[in-house]
């Protein structure tokens, strides 16, 4: 079952788009904005990443608002943003399909930028040249197949990470990323969105004012999440009566989707879900969820920021999405749909 986030939610309005700086017991230790910049090779400037990036888009039923930014402690050391985020149109019309993939590389390594970068690169591709049968496969709700080939393009794309890694001369398990991906069809009569990955971060929605902690839960020994009934569940039909998934037990043909060389070092977590008119789905990377699950104002904060029937704009997003919580400084990034 999805968890709820035990908060109350006042009715104020929302304050204005600058008016918190943070939340919480009291002021984090580091600046509110960027002092010290990353070093810089002059034969690699295409290796430097921005503090911040920030994107958005407005297909069929949903508006999306994607944002990644340094942490303090990042900001104050003058180091990289280890986190990376990438949003992709494939196809057009009502085949379209958008892919919102994040990554975070390995804490305390030189390349953690570089692999971040590297694994939504590598899944941003892998989706591509398969978006026309997985966009199909969500219309059609085929759970199982895009369960099992979304899980093979992750171990794919995780398999040549570290197989760039040895080429480069460098630890597999150093230059290596926790991966984080929304695919949201725009096909206005399709309600299915999916996530999938590997590592931590966290899957939340925001429905009626209230938080839903719905990140799919396994064990270390797993390699398919559990499902949650109601969000990408196995009944063959939803509460609301919306068909998502059948199994008649009929043996399903081989994939199409290429096998990965080896698996991924976590479980691979799914999630496939039918969206409510006023639903918000939130998928973030540990700086986001670490919080969210930790500092109930935090929470409120951002309940009472996008609970409107009007998504925020991109600037309002970025304001609400950076401020900042005591004890919690690394990269925050966050990928946000308003359903409509």
């Amino acid at each position: 079952m999805a968890t709820q986030l035990d908060l109350a939610v006042t009715s104020a309005p929302p304050p204005p788009p600058s008016a918190l700086d943070y939340v919480g017991s009291g002021p984090p230790t580091y600046d509110p904005e960027p002092t010290a910049l990353p070093a810089a090779d002059p034969d690699e400037l295409g290796d430097l990443v921005a503090d911040t990036v920030l994107d958005g888009a407005r297909y069929g039923a949903w508006t999306l608002r994607a944002v990644s930014l340094r942490g303090d402690s990042a900001r104050y050391r003058g180091e990289p943003r280890r986190d990376a985020l990438l949003t992709a149109r494939f196809g057009v019309g009502e085949q379209t399909l958008v892919l919102v993939a994040m990554a975070t590389g390995a804490r305390a390594t030189p390349g953690a930028h570089l692999a971040a970068a590297e694994a939504c690169w590598l899944i941003g591709r892998a989706v591509g040249r398969t978006h026309q049968r997985l966009a199909e496969d969500i219309r059609a709700a085929r759970r199982g197949d895009l369960k099992s080939g979304l899980h093979r393009l992750t171990d794919r794309s995780l398999g040549k990470l570290r197989a760039s890694a040895v080429e480069q001369g460098l630890d597999p398990e150093e230059y290596s990323a926790s991966l984080r991906c929304l695919l949201l069809p725009a096909d206005p009569d399709c309600r299915t969105r999916v996530f999938f990955g590997v590592g931590e971060g966290g899957l939340f929605r925001l429905r009626d004012g209230e938080w839903q902690d719905i990140e799919p839960r396994v064990s270390p020994a797993d390699t398919t999440g559990e499902p949650v009934l109601g969000f990408g569940s196995p009944p063959a039909e939803t509460p609301e009566g919306d068909r998502l998934t059948m199994d008649l037990g009929i043996p399903t043909p081989p994939s199409p989707y290429e096998p990965a060389p080896e698996p991924p070092r976590e479980p691979f977590r799914f999630r496939a879900s039918v969206a409510r008119p006023g639903d918000v789905l939130v998928m973030g990377t540990g700086g986001l969820a670490d919080p969210l699950r930790g500092e109930p104002a935090f929470c409120a904060y951002l309940a009472r920021r996008w609970s409107g029937r009007t998504p925020p704009g991109l600037a309002a997003f970025l304001a609400d999405t950076q401020v900042r919580v005591k004890g919690y400084s690394d990269d925050r990034t966050a990928a946000a749909v308003w359903e409509a």
